[in-house]
């Protein structure tokens, strides 16, 4: 199926959206760093296939979408806000959120909030935020160390930026597993994004106000509480980034979880190895 592409408001700030498909059940799919919304390409033609409106979202920051200065515009607080406001615009009250890296963190929350009710939960290569926080030993500190260069001002975006962007398109070429699906043109979208006046700092804003405006994680009543939706965690083993005894402890902190490994993989998993998500994502859509 075709995807299109729609500009829609949520408050201030625009935001472009991937489309495809129709019908009264949303699958909203959101893109994590250094990625875009294109990194769904191979999932959302599936998704309208099997009767979903699919709309992949570039996150405030990214592509087109509204790019705020300051970093407390990325708190999670306002991208959560994004999201619920995207949810009310698709006109769904049956919703599914798939998500990957960053995406993942707000989905977990989102989930854990029970902003909106939701259907099934997706999550790709990141954990749950309470088996992150727990699970840091000194390996998986290593893993995050650009998350705390992230914190110094302005040397981030001059390293990622030089030579228009180019780190960003090495990341892709380096940490993927399998080579052959991220050709030039592939890692030359994610490179051209990161390229754009201001966007390099509205990605890295993101870490900068997680670490200023950490999240609360408790509900209203203020007590933890394990997340019920029926879950999908989809995680790549070669992931440079995240270790595997995350994705294994999460299975603590959520009520109904399916957990499936993919040996061949790497963080990218949805573009790594798009035929075997796709095959997991559609037999967990179609169980529940």
């Amino acid at each position: 199926m075709e995807i299109k592409t729609i500009v829609l408001s949520v408050g201030d700030l625009s935001f472009e959206v991937d489309c495809c498909g129709s019908g009264r059940r949303l699958a909203l799919c959101l893109h994590g760093f250094p990625e875009s919304n294109f990194s769904w390409r191979y999932q959302l033609p599936l998704l309208a296939g099997m009767g979903y409106k699919a709309w992949a979202p570039n996150l405030r920051g990214y592509g087109d979408s509204s790019r705020p200065l300051k970093v407390c515009e990325y708190a999670i607080d306002r991208l959560l806000e994004d999201i619920d406001g995207l949810i009310e615009l698709s006109g769904c009250d049956d919703i599914t959120l798939i998500s990957h890296d960053w995406g993942g963190a707000l989905a977990w929350v989102f989930a854990l909030r029970q902003t909106k009710p939701l259907t099934k939960l997706v999550v790709m290569n990141c954990p749950h935020p309470t088996a992150f926080k727990l699970g840091m030993n000194f390996r998986q500190y290593l893993k995050s160390w650009y998350m705390y260069f992230f914190q110094i001002p302005l040397i981030p975006e001059l390293f990622f930026g030089r030579n228009k962007a180019m780190p960003i398109r090495r990341i892709f070429e380096k940490t993927s597993v399998n080579k052959g699906m991220f050709p030039s043109e592939v890692t030359e979208v994610y490179r051209k994004n990161a390229s754009r006046p201001g966007a390099l700092r509205a990605m890295i804003n993101y870490y900068r106000a997680l670490f200023r405006f950490p999240p609360k994680l408790q509900t209203e009543q203020g007590s933890s509480k394990n997340i019920t939706v029926p879950t999908l965690l989809i995680w790549g083993e070669h992931d440079l980034a995240l270790s595997k005894h995350l994705a294994v402890a999460t299975d603590t902190y959520v009520d109904n979880l399916t957990l499936n490994f993919i040996p061949d993989g790497s963080h990218w998993i949805q573009q790594d190895c798009p035929e075997e998500v796709n095959r997991i994502l559609s037999n967990f859509l179609e169980k529940y």
